[in-house]
């Protein structure tokens, strides 16, 4: 058995969700179906973790092993054709037998984008909030999430039910960039629905129906606040898995958001 890293993009919009689900389009049984198509029915892909409906990702990971062995550049290309064309696979390396994508993975980084204008070509990419928001408070604010805490009130335990809500984030920024506002949240790992509930929890703290205080008593003991202000699926992109030796890349935006926008 031969095994390989894959980094792929996607638009999240028309699948269930990254993992595969019974009588539901995922990403990952779209790319299961294109590796048997490629390679035959030996083929086995988990990724490094679990998107949301509709959610999206810039370079997400997922190993593939398979009986059939071939250079990387083929299976990259051999992929990307039988792929339909919001799944694109972007880099395939050969790994050792025991890599695994989500085992082995030590942080994740997401993005989501605030639009702050109604728009026509990005409405798929970003949640536009029509109400001014308030951005050095929800910065201020957005610093209590850092470090190591309890996140069970932003948590939907529906999916892991046994899964520890106690989550270590590494770093957490707000940055308003010509017509959006930008969270860029970096941690361990990531519970079902937890950062669209930490970005819904901000920008009502940016509306001002929220304070820092609010935000400290959801950390301190189980609310059902966070799951009333989660955030549409449609702004959240999963934006790098990181491994040992790895450092912390710059996040390109996608074209139709802003061609020349990084993060």
């Amino acid at each position: 058995m031969a095994k390989y890293k894959l980094t792929l993009e996607y638009d999240g919009t028309s699948y269930s969700g990254w993992q595969t689900q019974k009588n539901a389009r995922s990403v990952q049984g779209t790319l299961f179906g294109a590796a048997q198509q490629l390679l035959g029915r030996e083929v086995d892909i988990q990724g490094a973790g679990r998107t949301d409906a509709g959610v999206h990702a810039l370079a997400q990971v997922a190993h593939l092993e398979t009986g059939k062995p071939m250079p990387p550049k083929k299976l990259m290309e051999g992929l990307n054709d039988r792929l339909p064309s919001n799944i694109n696979v972007l880099r395939v390396e050969k790994v050792h037998d025991q890599f695994h994508a989500r085992h082995h993975a030590v942080a994740r980084t997401y993005v989501y984008l605030v639009s702050r204008y109604r728009t026509a070509f990005g409405k798929r990419y970003v949640w536009w909030v029509r109400d001014p928001l308030a951005v050095e408070r929800m910065q201020a604010a957005c610093l209590l999430f850092q470090g190591f805490h309890d996140f069970v009130s932003f948590a939907d335990k529906r999916f892991d039910k046994d899964a520890s809500t106690r989550v270590k984030l590494d770093r957490i920024e707000i940055t308003p960039q010509e017509g959006l506002i930008v969270f860029r949240i970096t941690g361990s790992h990531f519970l079902w629905k937890m950062v669209r509930r930490m970005v819904g929890v901000l920008v009502e703290v940016g509306r001002g129906k929220l304070t820092p205080k609010d935000i400290e008593q959801m950390l301190a003991s189980f609310s059902e606040t966070p799951a009333k202000y989660t955030a549409p699926p449609s702004g959240l992109f999963l934006a790098q898995v990181q491994y040992a030796g790895d450092r912390e890349e710059t996040v390109r935006l996608p074209f139709l958001i802003s061609p020349f926008m990084n993060v």
